[in-house]
């Protein structure tokens, strides 16, 4: 097994504190990398840092990625690239909650000729 830890650190920038007027800004922290995050702007936050979702979608790509670079390497495929335009929908569940509801991956690897 292992283990995977994220900081997360937000602190008020606002006079007030109320939905319209708390700042979505914050950080996460990966050890020494930082990440500058926030909310969807749909959700108030700042589109020029990561929102969780999209955060989300990203680590699914990228685990599904490293994964199969990984057997491709163990079968003895050599890939020149791999790209991937993963979707995420996020919705509401049946209690009115918001949850993501799929994600789709759209992997394109390029193989090593020969």
């Amino acid at each position: 097994m292992s283990e995977h830890r994220a900081q997360i650190a937000w602190k008020r920038s606002s006079a007030d504190f109320t939905y319209e007027t708390y700042n979505r800004a914050h950080e996460w922290r990966f050890g020494e990398v930082v990440v500058p995050g926030s909310a969807a702007k749909e959700f108030r936050g700042e589109p020029k840092r990561v929102d969780p979702a999209a955060a989300f979608v990203a680590s699914l790509s990228s685990c599904h990625m490293l994964t199969f670079l990984a057997v491709a390497a163990r079968r003895r495929l050599t890939l020149d690239s791999y790209e991937d335009e993963a979707v995420g929908v996020l919705g509401k569940n049946a209690a009115g909650k918001h949850v993501m509801r799929k994600v789709t991956l759209h992997p394109r690897e390029v193989l090593a000729a020969g």
